[in-house]
Order: structure tokens, then C-alpha cells, then sequence
């Protein structure tokens, strides 16, 4: 089963903004009503069975099974009958609503994530819409339960033979947008190993560094705006809260979030796109980006979004049929790519790499990025050439690697293609 996700920018009238406003409140109210409801269950149980709290005690009988999904969407179709501001909204938003928080409470426990919030106006941005009606999509509009049809901008078009399966209506900084899940029952298979391997190095000082000897410099998106994104928080803080000019002033930084958020995102895709050009084989560290996020160094890891790079690089790579696959990150730094000899531990205001066995200069991060290539080679099996003066460059595959692929080496890209991106080349001195 393929599913894909695309977005698309609304244009809704006055009425249709005012009823996904409306939307919008409702199911935060369900929300925190839900969550409110489970918090109270949770709290009616922390006292011991043998004493009683001086702080708090039962306030929910001790036999009450555990508000869990099923419960609540029972108790929500009892409400509608006392509240019928429930009924202004279509039944299933309200369920997903509490199928997302029953599904953020499992990983809290399961995948150790946070408590889940409550909402206010500004944090419940957005609500699902699990079945559209039949042919729900036209060139200029889209059509949604209770509100009807609703122009959009059609970026481009849906593929023939997908299936729309949910629509989400999503309040950004800068519009309404709605992102259609599509399904399509088909097996796609997984590229296979072939062509040109390149092994790809992240870091601070060069957000990427190839094993073709190119380095791309690190992008500072937040650095640029900082400047005019602390002047508008330096004026937030004197606004009276939930005054108009507090609301107003609430959006600029939003959209000068998103903005930023948006220039980031289009520079990973562009780049992704550069990377794979000519490679048959993409190989990166298999690295945890959230502990990046926990050092001195966690705003500058942030504002380059490493984690959102990998996953964007992986998505080309397949879209494209490149294979992609993961290396041990340990060592990278200290093993020479060339003989494979130990090099030792660098200090970060090191480079160069220069191998004392074989006398093989590079770039740190070329080296790593060469080590990174190798060790992917090596998960593959196929060999990897260690002469660096010979016709063949350091970790090209060997002849016997290329025979089961029935495809030749293709070459190397030198240019970035893009005009943003700067490259530099460094040769490899035996």
C-alpha cells in the first residue's frame, strides 16, 4: 500500500473561516474536557489504599474503569443531547479528536513522550475529516462535510488512480490548507544497490560534506531573522494579554516562524535532490538528532533541522531509486578511509585529517564522510578499493561488486545546481 501526502492552500469565504473557527473550538473543548476527565482519574488513584492524603482524596469511586477512548466517545454521543453546539460539528471530527489524544496517551507511556497538553486558541490548530463524500475534489474546489465546497489553489494535480482516505484542515501563520492522505494499492519494492556509492557526513561547521570531496555550507534560517524576530517578542511582552494588538502582533511572529520554517524545508528538498543526482547509493551515520538538541550547541541544531533533512533525504532517495541505508556512527572521525588504520581522537578545532600509516590528507570531514561510504560498501559486501593513486578513486566499487548490478559507475556530480549552495572541491594527496 503506497500513501502519499499532499498539501494544498484554501481560499474559504468569510462564512467558511467563521465555521472552522467554530470547528476548531469545539474540538478543543472536547479536548481538554477529555483530558481533564483522565487527569482526574489518574489523580482520584494516587493515594494509598491503607491511609489517606491530607492533600487530596477519592473524588472518583474506586471501581470506575479508566476513561479510555471507547468510554468517552460513548459519553460524547450522551452530550449532544445536553449541548448542542456539539451537534454544529461533524461526529467524526469530534471521534479523531479523541482517537489523537488516545493515541498521544499510549506514547506517553509507550514511547516515554510527554503529558499531553491542554489546548488553548492557539495550540488546536487543526482537525480531520476520516471520510470525504463521493467525488469531493474539482479543479478549483474542494467539498467537506458541513462546509460545503471550498475553493482552493491546486499547486498540482492528484495522481490518477489514488484514493482520497482523510482530509486534514490545517490553521497556519499564513492561511487554511488542507493536506489529502492518498492511497494507492500497489507494492513499490525497495531500490536495490547500484551505480556510484556516495557516504554523506553532518556536522555544524559544514552541514554536509560527501564523499566526492564537496562541501556544502551550513544555512543560518533563524540567524537571519533573529534580529527582527526579538524587536517583535521585545513588544509582545508589554501587550495586555488578550488584547487585539497582542492577537495581532501574535501572528507576525507566527508568520515569521513559518517563513523561516518554510525556507528551511524547501533548502533540505533542494539539497536532497542535488545529493542524489548521480549516486546509485546514498549512505549516511545513524545518528540520534534529539540528543544534538540537548547540548550548548542545541539552537544552531535546531535551526539547521537535521532530523527533518534525513528523513527528506530518504524520501528522494526512494522516490528517485537510490539506495539509501544507515552506518554506525562511532569512529568515524579516527579511522583513516584509505588504509583503515586507527588515527586517533580529534579535538573539534582539528580539520585535516592526516594518516600517519598511509599519508592520506583530506578534510576532516571528507575523511568521515569516506569512512561513512566504506562502511556501507563493507554492510553490502562489496569490496572497496584502498589505492588512492591509482585509475579508480579510494572506495570506488570493485570490479566484482558491479558484475551483479548489470549497470556501469556513473560519475561523480561536481556542481551543486544550486545557486545558494556553496561547494568546494579538496584533492586527495597520497
Amino acid at each position: 500500500m503506497l500513501t502519499m501526502t499532499y498539501e494544498y492552500k484554501l481560499q474559504p469565504t468569510s462564512d467558511q473561516i467563521e465555521a472552522i473557527e467554530q470547528t476548531l473550538d469545539i474540538c478543543r473543548s472536547v479536548w481538554n474536557f477529555a483530558l481533564r476527565q483522565r487527569k482526574d482519574w489518574c489523580n482520584s488513584r494516587k493515594a494509598s489504599v491503607n491511609a489517606c492524603s491530607i492533600h487530596s482524596e477519592y473524588i472518583i469511586p474506586a471501581d470506575e474503569p479508566f476513561p479510555n477512548y471507547h468510554k468517552q466517545a460513548k459519553q460524547l454521543t450522551e452530550a449532544k443531547k445536553v449541548y448542542p453546539q456539539l451537534k454544529l460539528v461533524h461526529s467524526q471530527v469530534l471521534q479523531q479528536t479523541l482517537r489523537t489524544l488516545d493515541r498521544a496517551w499510549e506514547d506517553m507511556k509507550a514511547r516515554g513522550f510527554g503529558f499531553p497538553r491542554f489546548k488553548n486558541k492557539y495550540r488546536m490548530r487543526s482537525f480531520v475529516f476520516p471520510q470525504l463524500g463521493k467525488e469531493p475534489v474539482r479543479n478549483d474546489a474542494i467539498k467537506f462535510p458541513k462546509l460545503g465546497w471550498v475553493r482552493w489553489r491546486q499547486s498540482r494535480p492528484i495522481p490518477e488512480g489514488f484514493e482520497i482516505k482523510q482530509a486534514r484542515i490545517v490553521r497556519k501563520a499564513s492561511g487554511y490548507f488542507v493536506m489529502l492522505s492518498l492511497q494507492l494499492d500497489v507494492n513499490v519494492p525497495n531500490p536495490l544497490p547500484h551505480a556510484h556509492p556516495r557516504g554523506l557526513d553532518l556536522g555544524f561547521d559544514k552541514f554536509v560534506a560527501t564523499s566526492d570531496g564537496e562541501e556544502i555550507k551550513r544555512p543560518r534560517f533563524l540567524k537571519t531573522l533573529q534580529r527582527k524576530l526579538e524587536l517583535l517578542q521585545r513588544r509582545l511582552r508589554n501587550k495586555q494579554k488578550g488584547s487585539n494588538n497582542r492577537h495581532k502582533l501574535n501572528q507576525k511572529i507566527a508568520r515569521l516562524h513559518q517563513r523561516i520554517s518554510d525556507t528551511r524545508k524547501d533548502w533540505h528538498f533542494k539539497l536532497s535532490h542535488h545529493l542524489v543526482k548521480d549516486a546509485g547509493m546514498i549512505f549516511v551515520e545513524d545518528i540520534n538528532f534529539v540528543s544534538w538538541q540537548r547540548g550548548m550547541l542545541s539552537s544552531s541544531s535546531a535551526d539547521a533541522g537535521f532530523g527533518q533533512f534525513v528523513n527528506i533525504l530518504e524520501w528522494v532517495c526512494w522516490k528517485t531509486d537510490t539506495y539509501f541505508a544507515k552506518v554506525d556512527k562511532d569512529g568515524t572521525s579516527q579511522t583513516c578511509p584509505n588504509c583503515g588504520a586507527h588515527t586517533g581522537k580529534k579535538e573539534l578545532e582539528v580539520r585535516a585529517h592526516h594518516c600517519h600509516e598511509c599519508q592520506y590528507t583530506t578534510t576532516r570531514d571528507v575523511a568521515a564522510s569516506q569512512e561513512v561510504r566504506n562502511r556501507g560498501l563493507s554492510a553490502l559486501g562489496h569490496s572497496v578499493l584502498e589505492n588512492v593513486c591509482g585509475l579508480d578513486a579510494t572506495g570506488s566499487i570493485g570490479h566484482d561488486a558491479l558484475v551483479g548490478t548489470g549497470r556501469s559507475r556513473k560519475p561523480a556530480s561536481r556542481g551543486t545546481g544550486i545557486p545558494f549552495l556553496k561547494a568546494t572541491e579538496h584533492s586527495e594527496v597520497a
